[in-house]
């Protein structure tokens, strides 16, 4: 059985944003029914409900492992659920929860493309500062391959890696001139029942290569960034275009709606933008997704495949 808990569901900076009184932040903050707070976007999986491999590791990961029992084994004085970390970009509000990870026993394994490893040994040097700490066991995730990863102390489960178009981070010297790896969606694979889930919190487009992946999974785990491409501009809180960000608005023609529209899977949008109305369960937006068999994730949330 594959289990995967939705530890952050939110965008960077989660929700309600601390510098942030749009309004959805403010419904959050006056405690408006159905605007449930989030932590920023990251999950864990496992089939045994003991080791656990967590993917992306974002900046409240404090907070969330602290309200995810699961993750907590208590096998001795030191102890963590946490058998490997899996990075799918290198975005700040996806990497800085490593730091909180410091305390560490033993050198922390982690999987990502090299693209990822660079921005995060140069520009954002979090590898390099955890050696003065646990230490990072750093091991690649090819961008020339398709095959699937066995995860050592994560039994039965399995990783194919995809990459995607979007884009890197603002603090990486490419972000301008996209390179393979900088962004990666993933298949988790439960090796005993074959049950797949397709996790992607980034996609600023879809290649006919992820549209076939996302028709063959059991579930999807999917950007639900912002609900339309000038989000940003018309609820005041900045300038750029969700596509500038390298994320597919849900609503309008080519958005994640429609991309979504013929799949029977259970579909979850995750990683939602502090401006977006779906934070609201009584929106009309929240309406229209429900009408088309799509879901909103919150933290806590635990899907059973």
């Amino acid at each position: 059985m594959l289990n995967v808990l939705v530890l952050g569901s939110a965008a960077g900076g989660g929700y309600p944003q601390w510098n942030c009184n749009c309004e959805t932040c403010a419904a959050a903050r006056a405690g408006k029914p159905g605007c449930k707070p989030r932590t920023q976007s990251s999950i864990a999986v496992s089939t045994d409900n003991t080791h656990w491999l967590l993917i992306n590791a974002s900046p409240d990961i404090g907070q969330q492992l602290r309200e995810q029992p699961a993750l907590q084994p208590a096998r001795g004085i030191r102890d963590t659920g946490i058998a490997a970390v899996m990075l799918m970009d290198s975005q700040i509000d996806h990497t800085t929860g490593l730091l909180s990870l410091r305390e560490h026993h033993k050198r922390l394994p982690l999987y990502c493309t090299q693209m990822v490893y660079n921005d995060l040994t140069s520009g954002f040097p979090l590898i390099t500062m955890l050696e003065h700490y646990c230490g990072v066991d750093w091991n690649e995730i090819s961008v020339d391959s398709s095959d699937w990863l066995t995860i050592p102390g994560v039994p039965g489960i399995e990783i194919q890696p995809l990459l995607i178009d979007s884009k890197a981070p603002p603090y990486s010297p490419h972000r301008h001139d996209p390179h393979p790896g900088d962004n990666l969606a993933i298949t988790v694979r439960d090796t005993g029942s074959g049950k797949q889930l397709f996790y992607s919190p980034g996609l600023g487009g879809l290649q006919e290569s992820t549209r076939a992946t996302m028709r063959s999974v059991d579930c999807l785990l999917v950007d639900g960034t912002t609900w339309t491409n000038d989000e940003m501009s018309t609820r005041g809180a900045g300038t750029k275009l969700a596509s500038e960000m390298g994320h597919l608005q849900q609503s309008g023609p080519g958005g994640m709606i429609e991309e979504l529209a013929d799949l029977t899977c259970r579909k979850i949008l995750i990683h939602i933008n502090n401006t977006n109305p779906i934070l609201d369960d009584h929106s009309p937006e929240r309406a229209i997704l429900a009408s088309h068999n799509i879901e909103v994730a919150e933290d806590g949330l635990r899907i059973t495949l």
